[in-house]
Order: structure tokens, then C-alpha cells, then sequence
């Protein structure tokens, strides 16, 4: 039985990834310090995430780390914060920190031939609901020079564990305390969405 701030559906993760797209990635060869890249999350037809799709510089030590040891883990943190017992009535209560957060293992392939998807896709994601979004396109020339530089990759998961840590264990009272007094609206987004599942 999964403890209260794991369960959660494929669209918490989906949801976690597209809000907050950019991972700490983890190769495999622990010789090489992970990177920061932005990353999207691709899924079967029935909702659930299959694959990652990103890009990193060619000569950056982390394309060399695939290409040693073509695997990874994929590190997501969504929205986060302290929780002061502040403004909460009982002073027995004790301070904690929220949060939302993805690990994802996968198998990391190289292929050029998904660089310009990769690219393309992630600022397509990127400028969504802007008045007037920005594509590669308008780099004209220039794009070449700049793709050439990087190369795309897909990582096929092994593995998902996410953990929502988002008040669901509170009593009433004491949630509806800490939600009057938390600044980060994000955090509290997510903590009455999981709150209203109980």
C-alpha cells in the first residue's frame, strides 16, 4: 500500500513535468556532474508517460556520459515551500516543507534525427498562450549554425516515483490554516487539488 504522498495518476506527472519542465539529470556514469536541461514528457495513447524527449550540447560532458552509459535518472521539482506553524492555532503543531517532485529513470538514446523535433517541440511548449509566440523560424539562417551544436535525445522510461507532499495529512483545520497564511499560490494549487481527492 503506497504511503498518502504517493499515490497520485499519470496526470500529476504529466502535469508536475509540463508546469515545471526543467530536470536535474543524473547519468548513470557518476564520474560526470549532473546538468540542468529542460525536458518533455511524451505519452501512450492512454495518458501515461512512456518517454522524455530533450536535447543537450554535443560537447557537453553529459553526451559523452550517454554515450558511454546510455541511461539516467531525470529529477523534476515542482512547486515547494515552508510551512510555518505561524498562523496555525495549535502551537503544538510543527513547521514542515510542501512539495511536488518526479524521479524518472531512463534509457537515453543520441539521435540527431530528433533534433530539430526537440527543439521545435520544446519551444512550441515553451511560448504556448503567448500573443504573439516566438518558433525557430525566426532565426532564419541562423538556426543551422545553432542546431548544429546540440543533439536531441529520448529517454524511454524504466521508471516513475513521484512524491506529493502536500498537506493531504492534515487535519481540516489545520489545512485550511496553513492555506490562509501561505504565499506561494503554486503550492497551494496543487495542495487543495489533493486535498479535494480525499
Amino acid at each position: 500500500m503506497p504511503h498518502i504522498f504517493e499515490k497520485y495518476e499519470n496526470d500529476d506527472v504529466l502535469k508536475l513535468i509540463r508546469e515545471n519542465p526543467v530536470a536535474w539529470i543524473v547519468p548513470e556514469d557518476q564520474r560526470t556532474f549532473p546538468a540542468l536541461l529542460p525536458m518533455l514528457v511524451e505519452c501512450d495513447a492512454d495518458g501515461a508517460p512512456t518517454s522524455l524527449l530533450g536535447h543537450v550540447p554535443k560537447h557537453h560532458a553529459l553526451a559523452e556520459a550517454f554515450k558511454a552509459r546510455p541511461s539516467a535518472r531525470f529529477l523534476f521539482l515542482g512547486p515547494h515551500g515552508y510551512i510555518s506553524p505561524e498562523h496555525l492555532s495549535d502551537k503544538n503543531w510543527a513547521p514542515t516543507w510542501n512539495y511536488a517532485s518526479v524521479q524518472i529513470d531512463g534509457d537515453v538514446a543520441l539521435d540527431d534525427s530528433l533534433t530539430d523535433e526537440a527543439l521545435e517541440t520544446l519551444v512550441a511548449h515553451m511560448e504556448a498562450g503567448r500573443a504573439d509566440p516566438w518558433t525557430v523560424a525566426h532565426l532564419g539562417e541562423r538556426y543551422d549554425s545553432l542546431r548544429r551544436r546540440v543533439i536531441g535525445f529520448r529517454a524511454q522510461i524504466t521508471a516513475i516515483r513521484a512524491r506529493f507532499k502536500l498537506g493531504q495529512d492534515e487535519s481540516a483545520g489545520a489545512f485550511d490554516e496553513i492555506l490562509a497564511g501561505l504565499p506561494a499560490p503554486d503550492l497551494a494549487r496543487w495542495m487543495r487539488a489533493f486535498r479535494r481527492r480525499q
